[in-house]
């Protein structure tokens, strides 16, 4: 059970920033998500001049603020729109609005949103991501951006962007994650019956050939090879469990997940390594054993290249939370 926000806390303020031809789905998101986390969110809603919204549905939206409502939020918000409404440049309310977030609030960005941070300069040598079917062309639009395609989103200071659609849900939970833990975070997702974590990049979702029809699947593998962590897993072990050959099931593992089974035990590792350096007070070695890393060395070397942090910071970042 998680504790509520402590009376006379104010609960961390999110302003969402509709821009015309806003998705509804992507629109929806942050106040579904945040507003599951017992009352550590404020989530608001505006316009670039406090009028209705036209989506990219056949219908229009109403809020209830307009653009002064983003001088005071802690976290910016700003939602998609088809590629088809994106401007060529930035319309001088969407810029003037902009204009009104503290230099010390976090901005975050679903989707094609990442146009508009990178018209605005805010990506400018930073890394970011976006849907990866228009990933290309906001690397050649904004060529001092990072243009990540492959990852379902990228957090680079105060600046996050998410890749397409339901990759606002994995970004969201991250914030939750990145304030309250991932206990809170954990709770969310349950609540919104969404998993607290999706396996792999976005590079799952790239069209690409479809498996042949009654193909063998590796999820029984995966699931199996989540239950053993803890164990020397090579690709022989996880293709004799899936009764295939070690090339096939390479094969069919990367046509399904996005990623070759090596990555994706690595993330998988960081992943139940982060749980434990936040939910218990097991030394940096013993945690390495328990998720399959050979040596702490070898933990802080992987946790290192996944989020840029050793396990010391980490641990103390979130307990502190806690």
């Amino acid at each position: 059970m998680t504790d509520l926000v402590p009376l006379g806390r104010r609960p961390h303020r999110v302003v969402v920033l509709a821009l015309d031809g806003v998705y509804p789905f992507e629109l929806g998101i942050p106040s579904r998500i945040l507003g599951a986390a017992d009352g550590h969110y404020e989530v608001r809603t505006c316009s670039v001049d406090g009028g209705p919204v036209r989506t990219c549905a056949d219908f229009t939206i109403g809020v209830a603020h307009g653009p002064e409502i983003l001088e005071s939020a802690d976290t910016v918000i700003v939602t998609s729109m088809p590629p088809a409404y994106l401007p060529a440049e930035l319309p001088a309310e969407v810029t003037a609005a902009l204009g009104r977030i503290r230099p010390d609030a976090r901005i975050v960005s679903i989707c094609t949103a990442a146009f508009v941070l990178a018209e605005a300069g805010l990506l400018d040598g930073r890394r970011a991501t976006t849907h990866w079917q228009v990933a290309d062309r906001l690397s050649r639009r904004f060529p001092r951006v990072d243009v990540d395609p492959d990852v379902l989103f990228v957090a680079d200071g105060r600046i996050l962007t998410s890749a397409g659609a339901a990759s606002g849900v994995d970004i969201c939970l991250h914030l939750v994650r990145t304030d309250h833990g991932s206990e809170l975070a954990n709770t969310v997702a349950r609540r919104c019956v969404v998993p607290p974590f999706r396996d792999g990049g976005q590079a799952q979702y790239i069209e690409r050939p479809v498996p042949v029809s009654g193909a063998a699947s590796t999820a029984g593998t995966r699931a199996w090879a989540l239950e053993r962590l803890d164990e020397p897993l090579t690709l022989a072990d996880l293709a004799g469990h899936a009764r295939m050959s070690p090339r096939t099931f390479a094969r069919r593992f990367n046509e399904e997940v996005g990623l070759s089974p090596g990555r994706w035990l690595i993330q998988q590792r960081v992943a139940r390594a982060r749980h434990l350096l936040e939910s218990s007070d097991l030394p940096v070695d013993r945690i390495a054993a328990e998720v399959g890393f050979a040596t702490g060395a070898s933990l802080r070397q992987h946790l290192h290249a996944a989020i840029g942090v050793s396990p010391g910071a980490y641990r103390r970042t979130f307990q502190h939370a806690r």
